[in-house]
């Protein structure tokens, strides 16, 4: 594997409690910026100590985590703080596919956080100003929009070749995914769209990484110590025109049998992957409904107790990718998904977080986003096919869920 790597011999690692600093996300210097909040809580960072490119491979979650490993267990590190997320962290994502090229992560010379009541900064290097705004941010402009790999009308060709598939047996479900393209006048600046959708979505976690923004509603896995937790979702409807047409959508999702099948699917599978790495493992018989502000998801909270000689990217590497994103059987899902979307999803639906020197970290699912390169952005959405979908329903919702990195956009 030809790895791309730059970073110093040794990292000196500083961390120190600071007083609360308000909207972290009004600190960030300037648009490259790294971030992973919810509720208004999480880190953020900024500039380069160190970084890994992978140009994918089954084996990159392996070969990433040991590379940290090395990185971190070489670092000088003062860290009175002792959270979740302090001392040095390293932002990631992850290629959805094992043969894209796209997998990043970046260890940030400045790490701000908040937790608990208590917030610190971590500088990595020199000691100069980290707080300083360099770069006030702009919103976009002059926004056009066009396809991507695949008009709606070839898009539901597609989504209609899968249901035969599936009909005749070859599989049970697969996720089909859609991009869209935006192009604004001037480069596109992540922290407007960081704090517009942290501000319209604070239940999901907003993310920034190598370009790749977004706000998750699924938590794909998080390790504190010893203790994990996930969220799956799968199952989804839109919100509706008012609270009476809200609560007739919830009662349908709960009673569709395509939706309870779907996620069924995505349930069993982060119970089989989780089984053989916990030694508790507590997965609930029934969904609950999660109501975002565009959609509403069936969602189950899963929780277990994890050997504490795994890193968070050990258990990433056992869940992806969940049938949530991807469908099952995995390996001829992920042909399917391969012939009929005509695209590289690139680190759309695939895994995107964080991880400090403790192993510790939270991961998600890259949904509700879009690839910022310029003056570009690449939005993307998908939808779970199982044998009973109408195309014309599922281009319906992934154009829903579109909504949220077009109003993060618009405004």
């Amino acid at each position: 594997m030809n790895l791309a790597v730059s970073a110093p011999d040794r990292l000196v690692v500083r961390t120190v409690h600071i007083p609360d600093p308000g909207d972290l996300l009004a600190r960030l210097p300037h648009p490259t910026a790294l971030a992973w909040i919810r509720h208004g809580e999480g880190i953020v960072g900024w500039g380069e100590a160190a970084r890994l490119d992978l140009p994918g491979g089954p084996d990159r979650f392996t070969v990433a985590d040991r590379w940290l490993r090395e990185l971190f267990g070489a670092a000088s590190i003062d860290d009175p703080v002792q959270a979740p997320g302090s001392g040095p962290v390293a932002f990631g994502g992850f290629g959805f596919d094992p043969k894209s090229p796209d997998s990043v992560l970046i260890v940030p010379r400045r790490i701000l956080g908040r937790r608990d009541g208590h917030a610190w900064l971590t500088t990595i290097g020199d000691d100069s100003d980290p707080l300083a705004l360099l770069h006030p941010p702009t919103p976009p402009t002059r926004l056009t929009w066009s396809d991507g790999a695949l008009t709606a009308p070839a898009w539901e060709r597609a989504v209609a070749a899968a249901v035969e598939r599936i009909r005749h047996g070859h599989l049970g479900k697969v996720v089909l995914a859609r991009d869209l393209h935006a192009h604004a006048t001037r480069p596109i600046d992540a922290r407007v769209l960081l704090q517009r959708l942290a501000t319209r979505f604070p239940a999901c976690y907003t993310f920034s990484c190598a370009g790749m923004v977004g706000a998750t509603p699924e938590l794909l896995i998080r390790r504190t110590g010893d203790e994990l937790a996930s969220l799956v979702l799968a199952g989804t409807t839109a919100r509706g025109t008012g609270p009476a047409d809200d609560d007739a959508r919830r009662a349908a999702l709960l009673a569709s049998t395509k939706d309870r099948e779907e996620h069924a699917y995505a349930a069993e599978m982060v119970r089989d992957a989780l089984a053989p790495l916990c030694s508790e493992l507590t997965v609930p018989d029934q969904p609950e409904l999660l109501t975002l502000p565009n959609v509403m998801h069936l969602a189950s909270a899963v929780r277990g107790r994890l050997d504490s000689r795994r890193s968070v990217l050990d258990v990433v590497a056992a869940l992806h990718p969940t049938p949530a994103v991807c469908g099952t059987p995995t390996t001829t899902a992920l042909q399917l998904i391969r012939e009929l979307e005509g695209m590289d999803r690139g680190r759309y639906a695939g895994p995107v977080g964080w991880i400090d020197s403790r192993g510790d970290g939270e991961w998600g699912i890259a949904l509700r986003c879009a690839q910022i390169e310029g003056t570009r952005a690449r939005l993307f959405a998908g939808c779970g096919i199982v044998a009973d979908s109408d195309p014309a329903a599922e281009l319906a919702e992934a154009q829903s869920k579109f909504r949220a990195m077009q109003y993060a956009l618009e405004g």
